[in-house]
C-alpha cells in the first residue's frame, strides 16, 4: 500500500475512533472495530445514498458536510440534519437491516469512513457491553430529531430560523473559533419548513438590526443574545 494512501487510512480510522457514536468504548473496542473501516471521497452534489436502497453500510464524516434529507408527497424537500465531520449517519438501516430512511447527499467535498453491516453487527455480538452506549447515542439523536419537527409543527417561522442558526453556529463552534454559517437561504428554508423568500426576508431584517451579518452565502451571528431572546426557550 502506497504511503500517502497508508497515511490517510490511519488517519481516517483515528477519526472515526473519536466519533460520538464510539466514544464510550474502549480504546481495545474501537481499535477492533475501526481497523475494519474503509474511505471514499464524494464531490459536492454527489449523491451518497437514496430513501428505500439497502442499508449495507454506515459512515462517518471525516471531511466536508453531508445533507440528510427526506422527499415529501408534494416533491418538496425537508432537510433533518446537517452532518458535520465526526458526525455518522446510516446507522439506522444498518442496525435493523432495512431500507434507507433517507436521502444523504455531499454538500461539499466529502471523506467518509465507511463500516459494513456485517462487519458492525458481528463487533457488537463479540462486544455486548457496546450496545448501550450506541442505545444511548441513538437516543440523542431522536431527541434532536423530534424537538425540529416539533418547531415546524408549532413555531413561526422567525423563531424557528432563530433556532435553526443557533444550532448550526453551535456545531460549527465546535470546528472552528470563528463559526459562520455556509448555507443557501434555499437550504435553510428546508431545515425549517419555509421558502427561501421568507427566509431572505427574516435574514435582512435581522442583518438591519445587527444580529447577523451575510457576506455571501455565509451567516455570523453578531448579536447572540438578541437571537436567543427572539428564539425563546426549548421546546
Amino acid at each position: 500500500m502506497p504511503v500517502k494512501t497508508q497515511n490517510t487510512l490511519e488517519e481516517a480510522r483515528q477519526l472515526l475512533a473519536e466519533c460520538v457514536l464510539f466514544r464510550g468504548l474502549s480504546s481495545e473496542e474501537r481499535k477492533a472495530l475501526v481497523t475494519r473501516a474503509r474511505t471514499r471521497n464524494f464531490a459536492p452534489g454527489d449523491t451518497i445514498f437514496l430513501m428505500g436502497e439497502p442499508g449495507d453500510s454506515m459512515m462517518a464524516v471525516l471531511k466536508g458536510t453531508v445533507r440528510i434529507s427526506a422527499p415529501s408527497p408534494e416533491g418538496k424537500e425537508i432537510v433533518l440534519a446537517i452532518m458535520q465531520p465526526g458526525e455518522f449517519f446510516g446507522e439506522i438501516a444498518l442496525l435493523d437491516g432495512k431500507e434507507r430512511s433517507a436521502d444523504a447527499k455531499a454538500m461539499t467535498a466529502c471523506t467518509l469512513a465507511m463500516l459494513d453491516r456485517r462487519d458492525v453487527l458481528a463487533f457488537l455480538e463479540q462486544n455486548r457491553g457496546a450496545w448501550f452506549r450506541i442505545v444511548e447515542v441513538l437516543c440523542e439523536r431522536l431527541r434532536r430529531t423530534t424537538v425540529q419537527i416539533t418547531e415546524v409543527a408549532l413555531l413561526e417561522m422567525p423563531v424557528r430560523l432563530a433556532k435553526a442558526l443557533l444550532r448550526i453556529s453551535d456545531a460549527e463552534a465546535k470546528l472552528s473559533a470563528s463559526p459562520t454559517i455556509k448555507l443557501s437561504q434555499r437550504e435553510l428554508g428546508h431545515i425549517v419548513g419555509a421558502t427561501r423568500e421568507s427566509v431572505n426576508k427574516c435574514l435582512r431584517e435581522w442583518q438591519r438590526g445587527k444580529m447577523i451579518r451575510i457576506d455571501g452565502v455565509s451567516i455570523t451571528i453578531e448579536d447572540r443574545d438578541a437571537l436567543e431572546a427572539l428564539a425563546g426557550p426549548p421546546i
